[in-house]
């Protein structure tokens, strides 16, 4: 009896998770959460010891690039890239990004360059397989705690950036910022910058709300948009003209993003049916889906 009452929960609980997958949206969220990381974690350990042969190496970022990039199918995520011509370019740069969450992975290797590594957190390198293949790759670790160990990692990169003529991701903001408008940012990537006397290519990552929310549990299919600025140049800077430079990049950004979000809202209400409510003075306001409107609304303030 135990037996077959065993065997009768082992058939229900696959259906039960299926049944909960399909109608239940916090279970759905963490579903498609436990599977992103799972895979890299997966894929940082089969992959590891293919770049452990060539030791670590700017030119292991392929192999995590291509690791990363079926994501976005798996997850009915269509990557719109606007202006990626602008990073092909010889010399050395530094691209600086908005973050949002983990899923700005799927974006950053979108648009990657080749010679191009990623500055991170130390903390990173301490998660087994995946620290050990970020190290690999030759991903920058920074520990943010430590101001002066800090200063000095820049001021390495600075040096082999020009040698190596490496092309350096970071984010600014230094942590995840999933609200309407950007953190202040912090100011190592602009000293990199200018201390390598190399450009700097703003990238914006579009909104993820229509899709994707951790507040809100949510995670669907949707629409990436990514954007590359023009590039600002650094030559003749000294480090006294870095808070205006970080400012000037952060309003570019910052105006971007507020851009993207108001014709993205734009495009949805295009899409959806007039209805006989929605006509006549005073009504427009009914017309658009509630994110929408708060979010032209965030904008303006």
């Amino acid at each position: 009896m135990e037996v077959v009452l065993l065997q009768e929960l082992l058939l229900f609980l696959p259906l039960a998770a299926l049944l909960l997958y399909r109608y239940n949206a916090t279970f759905h969220y963490f579903c498609k959460i436990a599977f992103f990381n799972c895979w890299i974690v997966a894929m940082a350990t089969l992959l590891s010891p293919f770049a452990a042969f060539r030791g670590r190496s700017v030119e292991n970022m392929k192999l995590l690039r291509a690791a990363i990039l079926p994501l976005k199918h798996f997850y009915g995520i269509k990557m719109q890239v606007r202006g990626s011509e602008r990073l092909n370019i010889k010399e050395p740069y530094v691209i600086v990004c908005n973050h949002q969450a983990s899923l700005d992975l799927m974006g950053m290797v979108e648009v990657m360059p080749d010679h191009c590594v990623p500055i991170a957190k130390k903390e990173l390198m301490y998660l087994g397989t995946v620290g050990w293949a970020c190290w690999l790759s030759g991903i920058i670790f920074i520990d943010r705690h430590k101001r002066e160990d800090a200063i000095d990692v820049i001021s390495q990169t600075a040096r082999t950036i020009r040698r190596e003529n490496l092309r350096v991701l970071i984010f600014p903001e230094g942590t995840r910022n999933q609200d309407k408008s950007m953190l202040p940012f912090k100011r190592g990537a602009f000293h990199l910058a200018v201390q390598a006397q190399v450009p700097i290519f703003p990238m914006v990552i579009s909104p993820y709300r229509d899709f994707f929310s951790s507040k809100d549990k949510k995670f669907t299919s949707g629409t990436c948009t990514i954007r590359i600025l023009p590039k600002v140049e650094t030559q003749g800077l000294s480090p006294k003209d870095v808070p205006k430079l970080t400012e000037t990049v952060r309003q570019a950004m910052a105006d971007a993003l507020a851009e993207m979000s108001a014709n993205h809202c734009g495009d949805q209400r295009a899409e959806q049916p007039l209805l006989p409510c929605c006509i006549g003075a005073g009504a427009g306001r009914g017309t658009g889906s509630p994110q929408c409107e708060e979010d032209t609304t965030g904008i303006n303030n």
